[in-house]
């Protein structure tokens, strides 16, 4: 089985493509980040684990047909996507720039559509696949000061969910995996001092944003463990569905 995993070099794609090579998938780590691709690639491997490397950017769409195919001509047909490449761009949505909007509806909506697009086409006349995307609590939760980040997530949602919709019928699954705040560098990026983690847990009621009732701030394993139930056969009759990774943070809704 071949999975392909976009965003590999990040704390949650890693951790991604570490479960699933786990499981006898041999697994297509796709990043722009050429360094920080090589260096996980390397950790995985010398575990024993079967990943290859891919550099490619998920908002050039020459760049992802080209990715793509050569996946499928080094490894196989890909069976499973998993779409965890995304960015993050602070801000109020009336001071938002134009340059940082654009790069998270390129990256984190345009380039789930392009690197789905892709694949799902291949998996059609197959008639069997299956696509995660990892999303947000905050595609469905408002966030002060990340409106950009949110509707990018939520573009990313519906998409999944309609195209999912559109190859059910080809026996193809989509869900989503919505984390909330998880251990990875991206949060790391918004905290302040050694006050960050304990306002995370806490929440800020000025802000309306609740705390995480579990007490814990997710790691990216919890992410992997959700996606990669919902790309096993364990979960197949699931499609279309969003599943939720954030220690209750958005109360379940």
């Amino acid at each position: 089985m071949v999975a392909v995993v976009t965003g590999a070099a990040g704390g949650i794609g890693t951790a991604v493509a570490r479960r699933l090579a786990g499981t006898a998938t041999t697994v297509a780590m796709v990043d722009r980040e050429a360094t920080a691709l090589a260096e996980a690639v390397e950790k995985l491997t010398a575990d024993g684990l079967p990943v290859c490397g891919f550099l490619a950017d998920v908002a050039d769409s020459a760049e992802v047909e080209s990715v793509v195919a050569e996946v499928e001509d080094r490894l196989g047909p890909v069976e499973s996507l998993v779409n965890a490449a995304g960015v993050l761009r602070l801000g109020d949505a009336r001071h938002c720039a134009d340059d940082d909007w654009d790069v998270m509806f390129a990256v984190n909506a345009a380039g789930v559509f392009r690197m789905s697009r892709a694949v799902v086409n291949r998996m059609v006349p197959r008639g069997r696949g299956a696509i995660v995307t990892v999303a947000s609590n905050a595609a469905g939760t408002p966030r002060s000061g990340m409106s950009g980040y949110a509707a990018s997530k939520a573009a990313a949602v519906m998409l999944t969910k309609s195209m999912g919709l559109e190859v059910a019928r080809y026996g193809i699954r989509c869900n989503v995996v919505a984390p909330g705040s998880t251990d990875t560098a991206m949060l790391r990026s918004m905290w302040h001092g050694e006050a960050g983690p304990k306002a995370t847990l806490e929440g800020d009621l000025a802000a309306y944003r609740l705390g995480i009732p579990l007490g814990k701030i997710g790691q990216p394993s919890d992410v992997a463990d959700a996606v990669g139930f919902l790309l096993s056969d364990r979960a197949g009759h699931i499609t279309m569905a969003t599943l939720t990774v954030d220690g209750g943070a958005t109360l379940g809704v």
